[in-house]
This record gives C-alpha cells, sequence and structure tokens, in this order.
C-alpha cells in the first residue's frame, strides 16, 4: 500500500482553511467526548480496545460489488456454533467454469492502492469433477468475501471452495480475538461440521491472508495429520506475521504515518500521534491482552509452524509495510519443512490480489502436495513476472 505523509497534503488556505480546521476541530472533540464516555481518554486504552476486537469493516473492502458479484453465481451458506458459543458463517462454491475475466488494477496516477479490481463472472455451463476442498481465511476487518477471486479460480481449477467468516468479522459472531489460536479452535469446529453434512470432501487445503494466513497455520498445527478421515494436503499461508505482538509493534507505526481515507480516521490519527510516545503501545498491547485473556507476545505462529505436520507454503511480498517481510523469513527459518516464496514489488495488498502471478503457484502446490503430512514437501513453481 502507498503511503502518503500528512506532511506532503496541500494545505487549504483563507476560509475554506479555516472552515476545514474547525471541522476537524469538532471532530476531534466528538471523539474526545465518545472516547471519555466510554472510559477511553487514555490513548493506550483507545488503542487495546481497537487492537483486541476490528473497529468495523475496512474502507478497502468492495462489498457492494463483492455481494452483487455472489448473487450472479450460485453458492450455499450457513452457521456453523463452534464450543466457544461463536457463530461462525462459511460459504460453499463448487467446482465449474464460471467464465470468469480477472484483472488487479493496483495503483494509478501516484494514488493509493485499494482492493479495486475488474471481475465478470457467469453461472457455470458445466460442472466440473471434483479435486477436493479448499478452506479460505481472509485478512483482519475482511470477510470470507475479500477473497472471491480465489474462490471462483479455485473453483475453476476442480476445488470446492468454502470461504469462512472469521469471529468478529462478517456475518460471524462476536467471541475474544485469538490472533490465530481461537480462530484455528473455529475453523476445526466448522470443518468437523461441514464434513459430517458433506461439503468437506476429497484432499483438504487451507489457504489464508494476512490474519487469515496465522490462522490457516495454528489450524495446520490443531488438525494434525488429517481431520476424520480426510486427508489434510497442503496449506498456503499469505503474508502471515510471525508474532502477535511483534507485529502490533511493526504495523501499528506504519498505520498511524499512512495517508487517512476520511476527515474522522484523520482526526483519530491526528490524537493518537499527539498523545503516542513509545510507551504508548506497549501499554496498549498490555491493555489487549488483558481484555483478551491472552498473551500477545506468546502468540508465536513460527512454533505453531514447527509442529504442523502439513507442507506449508509461505509467501510474502517484499515491499509489506504491514507485515514486514522479516516475518516471513523468520517463519521460513523456524520449520525446514515449509517452503517460502518472496516477490518482489508486492506490499501487503497487492501480494493476495495477484491471481496472475500467484494462481498457478497455489494450484500446483495443492495438486503435488502429499496428504497426511507424508513425504516430502515439493519446491513450488516460480511466480509469474510483476
Amino acid at each position: 500500500m502507498s503511503v502518503v505523509p500528512l506532511s506532503a497534503i496541500a494545505r487549504p488556505r483563507g476560509l475554506a482553511a479555516r472552515l476545514l480546521l474547525l471541522a476537524c476541530a469538532c471532530l476531534l472533540l466528538a471523539g474526545f467526548t465518545h472516547s471519555r464516555a466510554r472510559g477511553l481518554t487514555d490513548p493506550a486504552s483507545a488503542l487495546g480496545e481497537r487492537l483486541a476486537a476490528p473497529g468495523g469493516v475496512s474502507p478497502l473492502l468492495p462489498g457492494a460489488k463483492i455481494d452483487a458479484l455472489l448473487a450472479t453465481i450460485p453458492t450455499r451458506s450457513g452457521h456453523v456454533l463452534t464450543p466457544d458459543g461463536v457463530s461462525v458463517f462459511w460459504r460453499a462454491l463448487d467446482p465449474g467454469d464460471y467464465r470468469m475475466r480477472y484483472a488487479w488494477q493496483g495503483a494509478q496516477g501516484g494514488q493509493r492502492q485499494r482492493m479495486d479490481y475488474t471481475l465478470s463472472l457467469q453461472a457455470p455451463a458445466y460442472p466440473i469433477a471434483a479435486r477436493g476442498t479448499v478452506i479460505l481465511l481472509h485478512g483482519w476487518m475482511m470477510d470470507g468475501g475479500s477473497l472471491l477471486p480465489w474462490s471462483v479460480e479455485l473453483a475453476e481449477r476442480g476445488y470446492r471452495t468454502i470461504a469462512v467468516d472469521l469471529r468478529n468479522h462478517g456475518r460471524s459472531g462476536a467471541g475474544p480475538s485469538g490472533y490465530g489460536t481461537r480462530e484455528a479452535a473455529d475453523v476445526v469446529a466448522v470443518l468437523r461440521q461441514l464434513r459430517a453434512q458433506g461439503e468437506v470432501t476429497g484432499p483438504l487445503h487451507v489457504m489464508g491472508v494476512s490474519y487469515g494466513a496465522a490462522t490457516a497455520i495454528f489450524t495446520a498445527r490443531d488438525l494434525g495429520a488429517q481431520v476424520d478421515d480426510l486427508q489434510l494436503g497442503g496449506v498456503v499461508a499469505m503474508e502471515s506475521f510471525d508474532n502477535a505482538g511483534r507485529a502490533i509493534r511493526d504495523m501499528v507505526p506504519h498505520m498511524l504515518q499512512r495517508a487517512p481515507d476520511s476527515l474522522r480516521e484523520w482526526a483519530s490519527a491526528q490524537w493518537l500521534r499527539w498523545r503516542y510516545d513509545p510507551h504508548t503501545l506497549d501499554a496498549a498491547i498490555a491493555d489487549a491482552d488483558r481484555r483478551l485473556a491472552l498473551d500477545l507476545d506468546r502468540v508465536d505462529v513460527g512454533a505453531a509452524l514447527a509442529q504442523a505436520p502439513a507442507c506449508v507454503l509461505l509467501i510474502h511480498g517484499r515491499d509489506d509495510a504491514h507485515v514486514p517481510v522479516a516475518h516471513g523469513r523468520a517463519l521460513a527459518a523456524a520449520a525446514p519443512r515449509a517452503r517460502y516464496l518472496e516477490l518482489p514489488g508486492e506490499d501487503h495488498l497487492s501480494l493476495p490480489m495477484r491471481l496472475d502471478r500467484l494462481a498457478p503457484v497455489v494450484e500446483d502446490w495443492f495438486a503435488r502436495t502429499p496428504g497426511n503430512g507424508g513425504g516430502a514437501c515439493p519446491q513450488p513453481l516460480p511466480p509469474g513476472r510483476a
């Protein structure tokens, strides 16, 4: 994601400037009053609350476009109530020829990148023989629909795809966030229920992006070699963090410097910047720990990866500023059985959107990965050129 410092934004002059400053002051005052009413005048508490649970849907998610596309193809969906009491939403897409036409538009004219792509679909003209099932896990402040291009791409290659809304996201219910740990337990519960319903058939593969990638790794560890009588095949983890606490310390300073999407976001970021000091983030993480009854500095994805019997393909963008590439390299070093691809020129937003570069890699990985943790993990295909 390209970042524009606030200092680079042209300052309005004259009456317009005064009106804008007045509006910003009102927003800041409203935000301060709202926070004070909720006992969140301490910036560490405000940030800790945000770290404990997403504050809504990312403005980068084109929800209306995704819903319109989903309405053009036949899907099945439902909820599974997990042992934690969280209602988890899932949506399945059967193998078929959807005549997908997809193009990632990326950034144009120096503008910030968004999840902007062109995609056209049609109901399948004929079914395709099933090769297995792929579970798709999305990132923070996203939902299963954010992986619609991957759902269709893999369905056209013969896989039934099941996109899951993680707890606190999309159509799923609320529960304490686990930064992949509790979410993985939810996914295992969903898999067992869908297996009993006949939705999960053949070799089972898992693919996750960002927060969903960490969840995919914990899921692979928790599943072991198989689910009931299902063969666990390959896992693809795009841009996962290595350690939750470290990821937050890397991500938050970057997010505070990124260009805002709205005046409200600008005001909120300004307030945090004015109150931010080197101790604020540690205090915010400690606050989130208390809210979640979880030690974020001990959420160790690398350790889970080393314990997972499945073949895991790690993919990271070299230009990632949200979850820096050091996380991907650390994961690769933690698990010799894992395979690692690093793509120059790709960042946290662009990487999972580059089906042109990565779809052949992912499809080949699933096709060649041995199940039940048996045999040597294959070397992945080199990614396509940018």
